[in-house]
C-alpha cells in the first residue's frame, strides 16, 4: 500500500491542487478496495468511487502528520462513511417489494415469539416456520435494517433529546474527533483485543453485520453480543484515556 510523505500531505492540506490529485491518484488502488466493498447494493461503482474520494479528501484536510498514524489508515473510515451518507441519503438499499415484505413478515414472527417466549427466535427456527432458506431469512432481515455507520446514531437521550455516536462514544473529552477516528483504526487497538472481541468489533463495524447476524455467527444471543459490544466499547474508552 502507498504511504504519502508528509510534506507531501501538508501541500494538499494547504491548497497545492497538484499534491492533491497526486495524493488520489497514488491511492486510487486503496479507495477502490473500499468501494467494491458496496458493490451490489444498487449503485454504480464509478458513481461510489467519486464519494470515496471526497471522504479521502476530507481525510487529508482533516489529517494531523504529528499522530503516529498512517494517512491510509485514518481515511478509511473517512470514505465509508461518505459512502454510507451517500446511500442513505439516496434512499434505502434497493431490494426487491418480495424481500421488503418477507422482512416485515419475519420481524412480526420475532416480535411474537419475544413476547410468548421471553428469548428471541432463532434464525434456523424462523426458515423451519416460514420454510425458506436460513440465507433468505438473513437477506430479508437485512433489508429492514438502516445502513450502520461509525458516525451514525448510537444512542439518543430521551431526557434532552440529544444525540450520540460510535465517535462520541469513545471520546475522552480529552481528545479531539480527529484523533478518536484515529486511534480507532489503529490495527494497535484492534490486535489488542481477544479473539472474540476483535471478532465483534470487526463484523459490527467493518463488516456492517447487524447484531442478529453476528449472534448467528458467533452461535450467542443478540442480546449477548450487544452486552459484549458495549464492554468492549467501554474497555476501549479506558484505554483511550490511559
Amino acid at each position: 500500500m502507498f504511504e504519502n510523505s508528509t510534506e507531501a500531505i501538508k501541500k494538499a492540506q494547504s491548497g497545492d491542487k497538484y499534491e492533491m490529485e497526486k495524493i488520489l491518484k497514488e491511492n486510487t488502488g486503496l479507495i477502490w478496495s473500499i468501494v467494491k466493498r458496496f458493490n451490489g447494493r444498487g449503485y454504480e461503482l464509478e458513481d461510489l468511487y467519486q464519494i470515496g474520494c471526497i471522504g479521502f479528501i476530507k481525510s487529508i484536510k482533516r489529517f494531523d502528520t504529528n499522530y503516529d498514524v498512517k494517512l491510509s489508515t485514518y481515511a478509511v473510515p473517512y470514505m465509508i462513511g461518505e459512502i454510507k451518507r451517500y446511500i442513505r441519503d439516496d434512499g434505502p438499499i434497493k431490494v426487491s417489494r418480495g424481500i421488503k415484505e418477507l422482512g416485515v413478515k419475519i420481524k412480526e414472527i420475532q416480535k411474537e415469539y419475544l413476547a410468548q417466549k421471553g428469548i428471541e427466535i432463532e434464525v434456523e427456527d424462523i426458515a423451519k416456520k416460514l420454510k425458506i432458506s436460513k440465507e433468505d431469512v438473513v437477506l430479508a432481515l437485512e433489508s429492514t435494517n438502516m445502513v450502520e455507520s461509525i458516525d451514525g446514531t448510537y444512542y439518543t437521550d430521551n431526557k434532552d433529546g440529544n444525540s450520540i455516536n460510535l465517535i462520541e462514544k469513545l471520546s475522552t473529552n480529552k481528545d479531539e474527533e480527529e484523533m478518536i477516528t484515529t486511534k480507532i483504526t489503529l490495527n494497535e487497538m484492534i490486535e489488542n483485543l481477544s479473539k472474540r472481541d476483535k471478532e465483534i468489533i470487526m463484523l459490527r463495524f467493518f463488516k456492517e453485520k447487524t447484531q442478529s447476524q453476528v449472534a448467528k455467527i458467533l452461535g450467542i444471543t443478540q442480546v449477548q453480543v450487544s452486552r459484549l459490544e458495549r464492554k468492549i466499547l467501554n474497555n476501549m474508552k479506558m484505554k483511550l484515556c490511559s
